[in-house]
């Protein structure tokens, strides 16, 4: 099979598309023909070596895990019915970016009926990272939220559920283009993060109302920017950090207006044993419609090409890979 494998940490060009052999399914696991992978901002941090996320892997290493398509064989203890059937995993062996994967039966999710592939592969970890977000967020209609990275893959979707919970939305992003994704998707403002004048942008289009609730994905200045930006008694709820950059949030300014702040993505992976419940939760929001994700595809052959997109902040919305 074609796979992409990574041989050397370093840049996005690293990333090789290679011919390696077809992966066999152990005992307990299905082989999945893979229609779409999943590529995480994340994965570019851990191709350049950066210890900032995950352990990295040894080398050399098939990188990604999501995977959709389709079950085309089983191991010894795995039911024969699973083949032919519609399937997502995040945990996808020997990597993600595949033609074809093997994982164990109880990390598998059947795709409900009328999700595409590419919702799928979106919604097992980026749509259930975005519920568990939300689940910690508790964002009512009373709220006012401001998103970073709003047009992310994360983003996008937490744009979309604030505005249908009745809340007031606050989308920033960097640059023209991205500000305008933003605000297609309905939100009540949105910012270019990249002007020094954001801010005052912001305050100035609430007309004195403050934010009540950040939900960030960026990190650094920007997330302390946003900070800034917090009413008395408010909420910065912290999903990752796109910037690779440690916000520095006031600790001084948190205490004396009593801001809460909270780590969304340590607390969702010290409750990993809940994942599956939540991955099945997403793939149901997208089956009714309420979690609506938008798309990035590229070839697997292309997936440095995909690589070097995502950190140059070139990509909207999942960014996906199509052998």
């Amino acid at each position: 099979m074609r796979a992409v494998v990574l041989r050397e940490f370093g840049p996005a060009g690293n990333l090789s598309y290679e011919t390696v052999p077809d992966p066999q399914p152990a005992d307990g696991q299905l082989r999945i023909a893979v229609k779409v992978s999943g590529v995480h901002y994340i994965e570019t941090a851990m191709r350049a070596g950066l210890p900032i996320g995950p352990p990295l892997p040894q080398l050399p290493s098939v990188f990604g895990s999501e995977v959709a398509g389709v079950v085309d064989g089983v191991g010894a203890g795995a039911a024969e019915s699973w083949i032919g059937r519609r399937v997502v995993t995040a945990l996808g062996q020997p990597g993600g970016y595949v033609e074809l994967a093997v994982a164990d039966v109880a990390a598998v999710q059947p795709i409900p009926e009328g999700v595409e592939f590419d919702v799928a592969v979106a919604m097992v970890r980026t749509g259930a990272t975005t519920l568990g977000l939300l689940d910690l967020a508790d964002v009512g209609a009373d709220d006012v939220v401001l998103v970073t990275s709003a047009a992310g893959g994360v983003g996008q979707l937490v744009v979309r559920h604030v505005l249908s919970v009745g809340a007031t939305v606050v989308g920033a992003a960097g640059g023209p283009d991205k500000v305008a994704a933003v605000r297609g998707l309905g939100a009540d403002v949105a910012v270019d993060y990249n002007r020094s004048d954001w801010v005052d942008t912001v305050l100035d289009a609430l007309g004195g109302r403050r934010v009540t609730v950040v939900l960030d994905g960026v990190g650094g200045d920007k997330a302390d920017a946003a900070f800034s930006l917090l009413a008395d008694g408010g909420r910065f709820v912290s999903i990752g950090q796109s910037s690779r950059e440690e916000p520095d949030l006031d600790s001084e300014l948190q205490k004396s207006r009593g801001l809460t702040v909270v780590d969304a993505l340590g607390h969702l992976l010290s409750h990993a044993d809940r994942f599956a419940e939540v991955e099945r939760r997403a793939l149901e929001g997208a089956a009714k419609g309420e979690l609506v994700p938008t798309i990035q595809a590229f070839p697997l052959a292309a997936a440095a090409e995909a690589h070097a997109a995502l950190e140059s902040r070139k990509t909207t919305g999942k960014v996906i890979l199509r052998p």
